[in-house]
């Protein structure tokens, strides 16, 4: 599907350069003279590699549309993780590192979204918010100020969180599986 360089926008991925290409950022400039034109910082599907691109409003590009398929996290074995599509019940390796540091937040059974072009995975969506527990916190300094005084705190899975004062050990906390922050106390 064809799309004009103005269009672009974050999210969107576009064939550019023989390669696949995400939109991170972009920026749409109007200078004084000449003519407007859409600053997009890409990155690149494959390898990760990063680069900036000015699209003009006539130029055109190839918009790229992804399979999204939802898989089950079964296990970790070694440095592969093994999902099981919902359909078919066929397995899929990936490695953690194409997961990143958002490997920790899997749990036995969660369902995921897996991005596919041409049935090769470029991408990965976990569930937006995981509940885990915390096993570790420091104690509450007495005469620190109430607003804004997180401190250090260790959940479940390795990872490390800012919580407020009042979340102690062993409770069970929401965490934003994208920015690795604190939502709330689990109900």
């Amino acid at each position: 599907m064809k799309m004009n360089g103005n269009q672009i926008t974050p999210g969107n991925v576009i064939e550019h350069k023989g390669g696949l290409w995400v939109a991170v950022k972009t920026n749409a400039v109007k200078p004084g003279k000449g003519g407007a034109f859409n600053q997009v910082e890409l990155k690149n599907l494959i390898d990760g590699t990063k680069l900036n691109e000015r699209f003009r409003a006539d130029e055109t590009v190839e918009r790229i549309r992804l399979d999204q398929k939802d898989f089950q996290f079964l296990y970790a074995q070694g440095e592969q993780l093994v999902f099981m599509d919902t359909d078919t019940y066929e397995q899929l390796e990936l490695a953690e590192e194409f997961v990143g540091e958002r490997a920790a937040f899997l749990q036995d059974g969660m369902t995921v979204t897996v991005e596919l072009y041409n049935e090769r995975p470029i991408g990965i969506t976990l569930p937006q918010y995981v509940t885990l527990e915390i096993v570790e916190a420091d104690p509450v300094v007495k005469g620190q100020t109430a607003a804004s005084s997180y401190k250090p705190a260790k959940m479940e899975n390795g990872m490390r969180v800012m919580v407020p004062p009042f979340v102690t050990s062993g409770e069970k906390i929401v965490v934003d599986t994208n920015e690795i922050t604190y939502v709330r106390r689990a109900d």
